[in-house]
């Protein structure tokens, strides 16, 4: 507002001026007054026109972050930088011609609980025949894939423990490709609390029951042998709020309304119920409870999978079935306001528990896993977004942490700093290998950092990745619309030559 009034100054002042010259006829004077008023604001209002200024700055990965005078955009060429480094520089316009091959990219977890299946995959830019190996520490293979474009590999660990895997991809000629460590903590499983309720004895159930029992679950087990019979099963310590609910068809049905409702009510409070839709003889009872249409299925009707499961008697009439959703033939899955229920339509895995003891107990994991059965953890540790690399600023973040947290390696001790969903603390790692970390109230955990020569192609495209994005962060018009400012000498000189004139004239 201020630079308005001083323009509107200049500009009366101007028109004034000429007016007094022009009244007394003095023509070129007057003209000579609206030159040098022109000029004048001309001048204070600093002229921007289109075009860009300042410099463009190339960039290079291996250098600190630049002085940022003068700069009005970057260069960068190759794989580009790391998401860290493109952090602390702001949003400028970018030139960079992203390269075509030579990259890969690995996703693994880093933790994972004692009896689950550790994945590695490998997704390829090149789709050229490949092998895939999983080395343990010793240097033995424990998996392998071949095939072309993207890989994955399977393994179960034994035991649990901290250890770092090695990965090897081959060409078909056996010619190694990349090469680097995998490492992996795997911890205890959290305790899965199990209350069971059942209208009849089977073998399946028994063997669902040792599953869990050999699992470490906790569980709470009813099952009806007869008239007023009944065997119970207590949990071996005081068991909480459990997080799964599990009742057969036989004893759902024959429950009174009374203690269904009280089974209901506690799966819109969150807890999933899971029933074992094998021994279920109602159809029209289904469909008033829980709005699930049940279909009478083939006597000999058996699911294609992993394993050769027999069909349950009545099962969903198909796929989606109104509020129902099946995730393949055997598992269905609804809402229940804040809670989860699911029918299992399989029967006799009972069969597979002396044959193929581990790929039943993947089964029943994977069924769990459609139910949505969460274990609650108080504290949650968050990967970093990218490879850690000794003298590279690293951001950790875990869920559930608060006050210090202690790296003893480092001999350092940093507060954690809230964000929206997490809490997250920086660091610079000095040395590759395991960085231990201490939180008073998440304990002990350790971190993987890698060497600098570790990856390199999935360096490389994490490189890209984080260029990519930064590079977003501009649209190419911002730098076709970058203005400079244009130069101001000209019209100071306009001013003055101007001046000098008039008072040439008016001395003469």
């Amino acid at each position: 507002m201020n630079e308005m009034w001083m323009l509107a100054l200049i500009g009366a002042t101007g028109v004034a001026s000429a007016a007094l010259y022009a009244r007394r006829r003095q023509w070129i004077d007057a003209l000579l007054v609206l030159v040098a008023a022109i000029a004048l604001g001309l001048f204070a209002a600093g002229l921007r026109v289109p075009g860009d200024s300042g410099r463009v700055l190339a960039l290079e990965p291996g250098t600190p972050a630049p002085v940022l005078d003068g700069v009005r955009g970057f260069s960068v060429k190759g794989d580009g930088l790391r998401a860290a480094q493109w952090n602390d520089l702001p949003a400028l316009p970018l030139q960079w011609e992203q390269p075509k091959g030579g990259a890969m990219r690995l996703d693994f977890p880093r933790r994972l609980a004692l009896g689950r299946t550790f994945t590695l995959r490998l997704q390829r830019e090149d789709k050229t025949e490949a092998h895939l190996q999983l080395l343990a520490e010793n240097g033995q293979p424990i998996g392998e894939a071949r095939g072309k474009g993207d890989l994955a590999v399977d393994w179960m660990p034994p035991l649990a423990e901290r250890m770092v895997l090695r990965a090897r991809l081959l060409d078909k000629d056996g010619r190694k490709i990349a090469e680097g460590p995998v490492p992996l903590t795997v911890h205890a499983p959290a305790i899965l609390r199990v209350e069971g309720r059942f209208g009849a004895p089977s073998f399946d159930l028994r063997t669902l029951n040792e599953l869990l029992v050999g699992s470490g679950a906790l569980l709470d087990w009813q099952v009806v042998l007869g008239r007023d019979i009944r065997r119970s099963e207590l949990p071996r310590e005081n068991m909480q709020e459990p997080n799964l609910l599990l009742a057969d068809a036989a004893w759902f049905e024959r429950a009174g309304a009374a203690e269904r409702s009280a089974l209901l009510g506690r799966v819109a409070g969150g807890v999933p119920l899971l029933v074992l839709g094998g021994n279920a003889n109602d159809p029209a009872f289904w469909s008033r409870s829980l709005q699930l249409s049940l279909k009478a299925q083939p006597s000999e009707a058996k699911a294609e999978g992993p394993l050769e499961l027999a069909v349950a008697p009545l099962n969903p009439a198909a796929r989606a079935a109104g509020e129902w959703t099946g995730t393949d033939n055997l598992v269905w899955t609804r809402s229940w306001q804040n809670g989860r229920i699911a029918w299992l339509g399989a029967a006799e895995w009972h069969r597979h528990a002396i044959a193929e003891p581990r790929a039943l107990a993947l089964w029943w994991q994977g069924v769990l896993d459609r139910v949505g059965v969460e274990l609650s953890r108080e504290v949650e540790w968050l990967e970093p977004e990218e490879l850690p690399l000794p003298g590279q600023r690293m951001e950790l973040c875990a869920r559930g942490v608060s006050g210090d947290v202690n790296f003893p390696e480092l001999k350092l001790a940093r507060t954690w700093t809230a964000r929206v969903d997490s809490a997250c603390v920086a660091v610079w790692p000095a040395r590759s290998g395991w960085l231990h970390v201490k939180d008073a109230k998440a304990g002990e955990h350790a971190v993987y950092i890698y060497a600098p020569e570790d990856w390199p192609q999935w360096q490389a495209a994490q490189r890209r990745d984080a260029t990519a994005r930064y590079m977003a962060r501009t649209p190419v018009k911002a730098m076709e619309g970058a203005a400079r400012a244009f130069p101001a000498w000209p019209f100071a000189a306009a001013f003055a030559l101007a001046m000098l004139l008039l008072w040439w004239r008016e001395r003469r």
